[in-house]
């Protein structure tokens, strides 16, 4: 990373944190948490069960908020306060420019999911009064809930790069909630011939797999996640992430912003 794209991710990280409606979503998202421990006084025997259920919920639901919301912003609100002009004024390419957004904003999320997770971790003490060998694989849950976060924040990019801000929100959130059910989608285009399957099997394997990235039912009960699994979906969502932004920087070197 070069130092032009270091100063832009500094800055973006710098300005999201200042952003209220972050911290108000981050003490949301700790909140639930609480929640899972009050769930689980009521519950017999299946506290553990339902405080990941609800911590690594709350973490993913309101980190993909706070990327969604964010995101589709970082390129509008730079046109709009007319800083993108002196920026670019300055020698600092346009790819430079979109790479640095990208850096910052995903640095953002993965703060924030410490945090998150730091609350989800004391919830976890506080129905055990101590930690097992099982709450390990909490921490592999929270490592594929941030290579989501890592496609939301590039495909919000990629939609902002074009787009209004409201309407790159729909197409992110949409293909969000798309990618969460891609094994349903994939397993329906098996079933279904003709036309209507190519098409199913065509938006399968085109929307990002974010059912794949979900093992929070998985760990909850206590299941192992193979290795195999990791390494999938590390390089899976770093080879999608690097196509949406490559694709936001082919768009936004073209964009007239004038």
């Amino acid at each position: 990373m070069n130092s032009r794209i270091g100063a832009i991710a500094f800055n973006t990280f710098r300005e999201a944190v200042r952003d209220r409606v972050l911290y108000n979503l981050i003490a949301f998202a700790l909140l639930i948490s609480g929640a899972a421990i009050l769930v689980g006084e009521i519950s017999i025997d299946i506290e553990r069960l339902v405080v990941v259920n609800l911590g690594l919920t709350a973490v993913s639901l309101f980190g993909v908020v706070i990327a969604i919301f964010i995101g589709i912003g970082l390129v509008s609100k730079e046109i709009d306060k007319r800083t993108l002009y002196t920026v670019l004024s300055r020698p600092v390419r346009r790819w430079e420019f979109v790479v640095g957004k990208f850096f910052g904003l995903t640095g953002t999320l993965v703060v924030n999911t410490l945090f998150m997770a730091l609350g989800v971790f004391l919830a976890l003490l506080y129905v055990a009064h101590k930690f097992e060998k099982l709450d390990a694989w909490v921490l592999v849950a929270l490592y594929f809930i941030v290579l989501q976060f890592l496609i939301v924040c590039a495909l919000a990019l990629f939609f902002s790069s074009f787009s209004t801000p409201l309407m790159s929100a729909v197409f992110t959130f949409a293909l969000f909630v798309i990618g969460s059910l891609a094994e349903d989608l994939r397993g329906f285009a098996r079933i279904t011939q003709g036309v209507g399957g190519w098409i199913a099997t065509a938006i399968a394997y085109v929307v990002p797999n974010f059912s794949a990235l979900n093992v929070i039912s998985q760990v909850a009960h206590g299941d192992a996640v193979s290795g195999r699994l990791i390494l999938y979906n590390t390089v899976y969502a770093l080879l999608y992430s690097a196509m949406a932004i490559s694709g936001a920087v082919l768009i936004f070197q073209r964009r007239n912003l004038k």
